[in-house]
């Protein structure tokens, strides 16, 4: 097995590793979202108005729309769509006239899901500074070749791995690094369970290794359960791929001091 793979079940298993991880992903209290006074309004009128399509836009201007329909994503990515079918606003906004204005608020203030709010986590902890170093901008992580951590959107350190290290993947990365006059780039994630979209977050994260040309190391900085022994997936895929870097924030460090 890989030695980060191992210190990180070490550190699991044997250590205050939940205690430790807190400060990465600190749990977020219950609480709702606010919806602004404005955006409600404009709601609230299209609403008694029965006005469909102004309803339906008033909506997608909020957070969290009241219910689920596999076509409310479409119309809100292409928001012409919505003239275009009159016939699938009318169905959607009949479900949403039968909810009434006290439940589409209460459930349109609903907290983000879990999975949602722990994606940005990883950052504000580099943010910190717990890696020795701060994420710089692009223009100062290129005006030198120190240890640096760049800063930036998943899609802006894509963007930078694609140009400048190789990578060749579609997805964003969550950490671009140059330690030693290395560059390391990969993906963060705290896998919180067991279940398909689990695994699908893991071998979204893994699939790192499948860039067979990268002028750079690959990483997976995985938390949680996979570091459970055991006879699931995840850990078999830690078993049977001792080549691939997959490691513990928490010893992340380390890892980019030796390298």
């Amino acid at each position: 097995m890989n030695h980060w793979t191992e210190m990180s079940i070490r550190y699991a298993n044997q250590r205050n590793y939940l205690d430790s991880l807190f400060q990465i992903y600190p749990t977020i209290p219950d609480g709702i979202r606010a919806i602004e006074e404005g955006k409600w309004n404009k709601v609230e009128e299209a609403f008694e108005k029965q006005d469909n399509k102004s309803m339906i836009t008033a909506l997608f201007q909020l957070d969290k729309f009241p219910i689920k329909d596999p076509y409310v994503a479409y119309m809100r990515r292409d928001g012409g769509s919505i003239k275009r079918n009159p016939h699938t606003v009318a169905r959607i906004s009949g479900r949403v006239y039968e909810m009434g204005l006290s439940r589409i608020s209460e459930i349109c203030s609903e907290p983000a899901e879990t999975n949602r709010q722990i994606g940005p986590m990883f950052k504000r902890w580099l943010e910190k500074g717990r890696l020795g170093y701060k994420p710089v901008s692009l223009y100062k992580f290129k005006s030198n070749k120190d240890n640096a951590i760049l800063d930036g959107g998943d899609r802006a350190l894509a963007q930078f791995a694609r140009d400048q290290l190789n990578y060749r993947g579609d997805k964003g990365l969550d950490f671009v690094a140059r330690f030693n006059g290395k560059y390391v780039l990969g993906e963060a994630k705290f896998l919180t369970d067991f279940g398909g979209h689990q695994y699908a977050q893991f071998n979204d994260a893994v699939s790192i290794f499948n860039e067979t040309e990268l002028d750079a190391i690959p990483v997976a900085i995985l938390d949680g359960v996979l570091y459970i022994k055991g006879r699931h997936k995840m850990y078999k895929h830690l078993q049977d791929n001792p080549e691939q870097d997959i490691m513990s924030a928490l010893v992340l460090r380390e890892f980019l001091y030796q390298i």
